[in-house]
C-alpha cells in the first residue's frame, strides 16, 4: 500500500515529521517497507545563474557558459539547446551524485575546456521524462537550495512516498483514511472530518441493477449505481495524475483515474461503464458455461459457473469485483457513464480471482473485505468528483439489495486489558483509544465499526488497545517471591506421579512414543472402544475416527510400522489419557509399556530369549514401587479381552486394579499386524492410593540390629492352586514378625505326579522372620512355623511335603 505524505495530510491534520510518521506506522503494526523521499536525493543541488554563454570553439553543439554559483563564477560546458545568458538553472557540482544518469560528477575536460559542474535537466533529477533542455526556473536566488525552491513552487515534486505492508486482517488500512485514523488514535494528529453530501439526481437512471436472488444472501448483497450524462472524459488534473504516478499507477483518463483514486483513498473500489455500450439493465449473476470476456487488461478469460459477473443483454460486461470488460470500457469519446458501487462476498471474489489468475486492486480489497456501509457514501463522493472534473448531470441513485448487517458488540473489561497487556492503561484511555478507532459504546459494550471485519471478540478489543498504546512501552517486572523464601509446590501430586512414572519407564530401557488420541474404529473395537460416544464428529482422516480406549493400540501400531522397516526388538511406552466415554471425567491417565521380540541382542553366551510375562510383571512392579503404590498387593485374572487369558494378570488392592501385565492376545496381534512375542503392562496411575501423610521428605529408615531367620517350607498342592494364594496365606500367619515370603521352587509335571499323586505339584516357600526387640528362641520359631503350615494348608488344601 503506497501513498504520499501530502495525501495522508488530506485526512490527517499533523505536524509530525516523515521519520516520526514512519516509525509510528511500524509500531502500530502497519510495517513500513520503504520510504522514498525525493528531497533527500535532491538535497545537494543549488540554484545558479548563467552570466554568459558562447559557442564551444571545437564543437558546434556545445556551449561554454560562465555560471554564477554560491562559490563564485564557474566555467561549465553544456550541450543543452536552451543554455543561454540570463537564465536561472539547477547546478550539480563536482562530487554530487546525479540520480537520473547514475553518475557522481567530477571535474572533466570537454574538447579541451575544463568543466566545473553540470546544469541539470528534469530527467537527470528524476522529476519527469523531460530532457530536451536544462531546467529554467522563473525565479530563485543564486545559492538557494533546489529543494527549498521546490517546496515553495512545486511541493508535489518532493512529496515523500511511503510504502507499508498490510496484513490480511487489516483491510481498513488499504485506504489512506484508514491509515490516518490509526495515526490519529495514537495521537500523531487529528483525523479530519469526511464530509459526504448526497448529489441530487436530475432524472431517472435508464440503467438499473438487478441481483440474481441466489446471490443476495451470499455473493452480492447490495449493488448501487447511477447514470451521469454529458461528461467530458479528458485528462485528469495535475494533482490527481501526480498522486497516481507517485504510487506507481499510470494515469489513463479522468473517469478511470477517479475510480483508482477512491480505491486507494477510501478503500472503495468503483467501476464506470460506458452507458452507450450497455444494452438493457445490468444483471448480477453467476457466469454460464462457456462464457468468455475480453477484460481491460487485453486478455480473454474463460468463465466458470461459480464466478459472479455483471452482464447486460449483450452478455458479460465485467468480472464482478475483479476487472471490467473491454467492450463497455470508457474512452475519450465517452459522454454518458454508469458509475457502479457494490459490495461483494470476499470468499467468492478470492476463489474467482485465483482461478482466473487475475491480480487487480479491486480484487485485492474485496477479497479482504471492504466497508459495506460505505457503499452508497462512496458512490456519492465519486459522483461529485466526476461532476467536478468531467462535468455532466447525475441521475437518481438506483439500488438493488440492502447493506448487510455487520453490527456486533463485545464487552470491554478494563481490568482484563491491563492484566493481559501488562501495562497500566486507565479505563478512560482505553475507551478513548477505541472511540478514536471508530468504536462506539453502550455501557461497557463496544460496538465494532463496519470497516473492521477483523474484530470478532473481546480479545480483539484488548489487541486494539495494546496496539495503540504501543507494546514498546512494556517494562520488565520481576515475578513476586514468596515471603518465606521457600517456593510453594508447583506440581500437583498427580503431575508428580505422572512425571515419576515417565522417568522410571524410560530408565528401564523403554523409548517414549507420543501417539494421537484418535484411532480407527476397528482398532478401538479390539480394545473395548469404538462406541458412538467416542466417535469424532469431524475426523481429520478415516484412521482417526474414535477416541482411544487404551494406549496399547497406538503402541502396537508403532511396533507394526517399525517391524515393517526391519526393527524387530522394541521397547516402547507412552503416558497419556485413555477415554472410556465422551463426557468430562470419562478418561483415565495410563502409563503403558510394550515389549516386542527378544530381551537382548544376539551374543555368544545365549542370553537372548523371547520376552515373556515376567518381564512385563517386573517392569510394572518397578513403576508401581516408584510411584509409591503399596508393596503388598494381590494378583487376579479378571482381565480385559485383549490380554492372553492364561498369561496375564492384574495387580490389585481388592477390587481396585492398579496395573495389568502379561502377553497381548494373539488375535489382537494378528489384527494389528504385529509379529510376536509381545508383552505389555498398563499402569492406572490414578488408582494407586496416595500416602495419608503428605510430607516432602521420605520416612525415616528403620533397621534392626537383630539377626533375621529364614525357614523353607514345601507344600504338596493341587496343580490349579496359584502360588500367590500360598504366599498371601504365609504372610497372614504373623504380620508383625514375617518380613518377606517368596517362592523359590516349583516341582510340576509327570515326575512330580509319580511321587505326589495325580493332579499334584510342589510349591517351596522361603519365609523371612525379622525380630524387632529380641532374638527369637527355637520355641518361638517353631510356633511361627506351625502357624505358617496351618495357614497355608487351610488356604490351599495342601499338606507339608515330607
Amino acid at each position: 500500500m503506497k501513498f504520499t505524505l501530502s495525501w495522508l495530510k488530506d485526512h490527517l491534520d499533523t505536524s509530525a515529521s516523515l521519520t516520526e510518521i514512519a516509525d509510528t506506522l511500524t509500531d502500530l503494526g502497519l510495517e513500513v517497507e520503504e520510504v522514498v523521499d525525493p528531497a533527500a536525493k535532491l538535497a545537494p543541488f543549488t540554484l545558479a545563474k548563467v552570466l554568459h554563454a558562447e559557442k564551444h570553439p571545437d564543437a558546434d553543439r556545445l556551449r561554454v557558459c560562465k555560471v554564477l554559483t554560491d562559490e563564485g563564477e564557474k566555467t561549465i560546458v553544456c550541450g543543452a539547446p536552451n543554455a543561454r545568458e540570463g537564465i536561472t538553472v539547477v547546478l550539480a557540482k563536482p562530487g554530487d551524485y546525479v540520480p537520473g544518469i547514475d553518475v557522481t560528477l567530477g571535474v572533466g575536460k570537454i574538447r579541451g575546456i575544463e568543466s566545473m559542474g553540470m546544469m541539470c535537466s528534469e530527467r537527470e533529477l528524476e522529476l519527469s521524462e523531460e530532457h530536451n533542455g536544462i531546467i529554467e526556473l522563473p525565479s530563485g536566488e543564486v545559492g538557494e537550495k533546489f529543494t527549498d525552491w521546490l517546496a515553495e513552487n512545486r511541493p508535489e515534486a518532493i512529496d515523500p512516498v511511503i510504502d507499508i505492508s498490510i496484513t490480511p486482517n487489516r483491510p481498513d488500512a488499504l485506504g489512506v483514511r484508514g491509515i490516518a485514523r490509526d495515526l490519529a488514535a495514537r495521537g500523531l494528529g487529528v483525523l479530519k472530518p469526511l464530509e459526504i453530501e448526497a448529489v441530487p439526481g436530475g432524472f431517472p437512471s435508464p440503467i438499473r441493477p438487478v441481483i440474481d436472488p441466489a446471490l443476495k444472501a451470499r455473493g452480492c448483497p447490495v449493488f448501487a449505481g447511477r447514470l451521469i450524462r454529458g461528461v467530458t472524459n479528458g485528462e485528469s488534473p495535475d494533482w490527481l495524475k501526480q498522486r497516481l504516478e507517485a504510487i506507481g499507477l499510470r494515469p489513463i483518463s479522468a473517469l478511470v483515474d477517479i475510480t483508482n483514486f477512491f480505491t486507494y483513498d477510501l478503500n472503495r473500489p468503483l467501476h464506470v461503464f460506458d452507458a452507450a455500450k450497455v444494452k438493457g439493465d445490468l444483471l448480477i449473476r453467476f457466469a454460464r458455461e462457456g462464457e468468455e470476456i475480453l477484460a481491460l487488461d487485453g486478455k480473454t478469460y474463460a468463465l466458470q459457473p461459480t464466478m459472479m459477473v455483471i452482464a447486460d443483454d449483450n452478455g458479460v460486461e465485467s468480472i464482478a469485483g475483479i476487472m471490467g470488460g473491454e467492450a463497455s470500457g470508457c474512452t475519450a469519446e465517452t459522454t454518458d457513464v454508469f458509475l457502479e458501487s457494490a459490495y461483494w462476498d470476499p470468499i467468492t471474489i478470492a476463489a474467482a480471482g485465483r482461478a482466473l489468475k487475475i491480480t487487480s486492486d479491486a480484487r485485492y480489497r474485496f477479497e479482504r473485505g471492504v466497508d459495506p456501509a460505505f457503499t452508497l457514501d462512496g458512490l456519492e463522493l465519486a459522483t461529485q468528483m466526476v461532476l467536478d472534473l468531467c462535468g455532466g448531470e447525475a441521475s437518481d441513485v438506483v439500488v438493488d439489495g440492502a447493506i448487510p448487517d455487520t453490527s456486533r458488540a463485545y464487552r470491554l473489561d478494563p481490568a482484563r486489558v491491563i492484566s493481559l497487556v501488562g501495562m497500566d492503561i486507565p479505563e478512560a484511555e482505553q475507551r478513548r483509544t477505541l472511540t478514536a478507532l471508530g468504536f462506539t459504546f453502550t455501557g461497557d459494550m463496544a460496538h465494532v465499526p463496519s470497516w473492521r471485519p477483523d474484530v470478532l471478540g473481546e480479545a480483539d478489543l484488548v489487541e486494539e488497545v495494546a496496539r495503540i498504546a504501543s507494546l514498546t512501552k512494556l517494562k520488565g517486572i520481576p515475578m513476586p517471591r514468596e515471603t518465606s523464601g521457600v517456593p510453594g509446590v508447583i506440581l500437583s501430586p498427580m503431575q508428580v506421579r505422572e512425571k515419576t512414572a515417565r522417568r522410571t519407564i524410560a530408565a528401564l530401557g523403554y523409548n517414549e512414543c507420543v501417539t494421537y488420541s484418535f484411532i480407527d474404529a476397528a482398532s478401538a473395537a479390539l480394545f473395548g472402544g469404538g462406541a458412538e460416544a467416542t466417535r469424532i464428529e469431524n475426523p481429520i482422516s478415516s484412521e482417526m475416527t474414535h477416541m482411544r480406549p487404551d494406549l496399547l493400540p497406538g503402541l502396537l501400531q508403532a511396533a507394526a510400522r517399525n517391524q515393517a522397516r526391519g526393527f524387530a526388538d522394541l521397547a516402547l511406552f507412552e503416558v497419556g489419557p485413555a477415554f472410556a466415554g465422551g463426557e468430562p471425567g470419562e478418561q483415565a491417565l495410563q502409563a503403558t509399556g510394550l515389549l516386542v521380540g527378544a530381551s537382548a541382542p544376539r551374543d555368544p553366551w545365549g542370553s537372548r530369549r523371547p520376552v515373556d510375562v515376567y518381564d512385563a510383571k517386573a517392569d510394572a512392579e518397578a513403576v508401581l514401587a516408584a510411584i509409591g503404590a503399596p508393596a503388598r498387593v494381590q494378583i487376579n485374572r479378571k482381565l480385559d479381552a485383549w490380554w492372553h487369558p492364561g498369561r496375564a494378570g492384574n495387580i490389585a488392592l481388592g477390587p481396585n486394579v492398579l496395573a495389568t501385565f502379561g502377553e497381548v492376545h494373539p488375535k489382537v496381534l494378528r489384527e494389528m499386524g504385529v509379529k510376536g512375542p509381545a508383552v505389555a503392562f498398563t499402569i492406572r496411575l490414578e488408582n494407586a492410593p496416595f500416602p495419608k501423610v503428605k510430607t516432602p521428605t521420605r520416612p525415616a529408615l528403620v533397621l534392626s540390629d537383630l539377626h533375621a531367620v529364614e525357614r523353607d517350607f514345601a507344600f504338596v498342592v493341587d496343580t490349579t492352586v496359584e502360588a500367590m494364594t500360598a504366599v498371601n496365606a504365609a504372610y497372614g500367619a504373623d504380620k508383625a514378625l514375617i518380613a518377606g515370603v517368596s517362592v523359590f521352587d516349583q516341582f510340576t509335571g509327570p515326575k512330580a505326579e509319580e511321587q505326589m499323586g495325580a493332579g499334584k505339584k510342589s510349591l517351596a516357600l522361603s519365609v523371612r522372620l525379622q525380630p524387632k526387640d529380641k532374638t527369637l528362641t527355637d520355641a518361638e520359631i517353631e510356633a511361627v512355623s506351625a502357624k505358617i503350615i496351618d495357614k497355608v494348608s487351610k488356604a490351599t488344601g495342601g499338606t507339608l511335603r515330607k
